[in-house]
Formats: C-alpha cells, sequence, structure tokens
C-alpha cells in the first residue's frame, strides 16, 4: 500500500507496552519503521495526513494498524469506526491489539471491522511471542490490496 509498505501504525498511550512492541519487531529484523500515535486523534491525524502531518501523503498507508481500545482523545474503536468510513483507508489492515478481554469489545471491533482481534498477553515472553508473530504474519505473509488508481481522500474531522 504505498511507499510506506513495511511501516506498522503503533496505537498506544502506555510507554511500556509501547517499548515490549517495538522491541519484539526489532528482533525478528522484520520491521522497516514503526510510527506511535499515543491517543486516537494522533492516529487519524496521520492516517489522513492533517495536523502535525499534513504534510504525509495519506495514500501512503501503512502495512497494518496495531490499535489499542483504551485510549485518550479518541477511543479506538471510534478510531476504527472513522477508518472504515473513509474510502482511503478502508481496507488498511487493523489488529486490535489490547488489553481487554471483554466480549462486547471483542464483538464491536468485528462488527465495526477490525481484522483481527488480540488480547496482550500478561507474560513479557508471551507478549514478544505474540508481537513477533504479529509482524511476521502482516508484513510478511499477508497479502493486501493497494488503493484503487486515483482514489481519494476524505478528511474526517
Amino acid at each position: 500500500m504505498g511507499n510506506d509498505e513495511r511501516t506498522i501504525l503503533l496505537v498506544e498511550d502506555n510507554p511500556d507496552d509501547e517499548a515490549l512492541t517495538i522491541r519484539a519487531l526489532k528482533g525478528r529484523s522484520i520491521l522497516t519503521h514503526v510510527v506511535v500515535a499515543p491517543d486516537g486523534a494522533e492516529a487519524l491525524d496521520y492516517l489522513f495526513g492533517r495536523g502535525p502531518y499534513a504534510g504525509r501523503n495519506p495514500l501512503d498507508l501503512p502495512a497494518v494498524m496495531l490499535l489499542d481500545l483504551k485510549l485518550p482523545k479518541v477511543d479506538g474503536l471510534e478510531v476504527l469506526r472513522q477508518v472504515r468510513a473513509a474510502e482511503s483507508t478502508r481496507l488498511l489492515p487493523v489488529v486490535i491489539f489490547t488489553s481487554s478481554a471483554e466480549e462486547r469489545d471483542l464483538i464491536s471491533g468485528y462488527r465495526i471491522g477490525c481484522n483481527s482481534y488480540i488480547c496482550k498477553p500478561v507474560d513479557s515472553e508471551k507478549f514478544r511471542s505474540t508481537v513477533q508473530q504479529l509482524g511476521l504474519y502482516w508484513l510478511v505473509v499477508n497479502q493486501c490490496p493497494t488503493p484503487p488508481p486515483g482514489a481519494r481522500v476524505e478528511v474526517q474531522r
């Protein structure tokens, strides 16, 4: 998907989980670039090329977005709603990667259109292994469509 096809957008407000995720991905040497958005509003700004990301081409989508649910400013489910509502990001693979094991969050995530829902393991070794498997699958194994020629970016507010 564009020039950023080896990029992961990590939407995570917990600095410890952010560090563990990045360390696990780099440990497998499967990663080119991680963009971290500490809240849902910044994730949307990145994806739609607005605010501090106004110069970024919003058609250059990451290979996958790892999305926490409990986020400041805009929660994860609302981020997912806006991503699925916009033609330019509708096909972006979104993995909900959260500590919430609540059935209603799981059902809501799939109803809105997540591609996968994974509960963060508490054990650091299992966390590392899970992230590495995620990275291998979404960056190496998975095939994604490219945005259709002439795709437009709708500005979501």
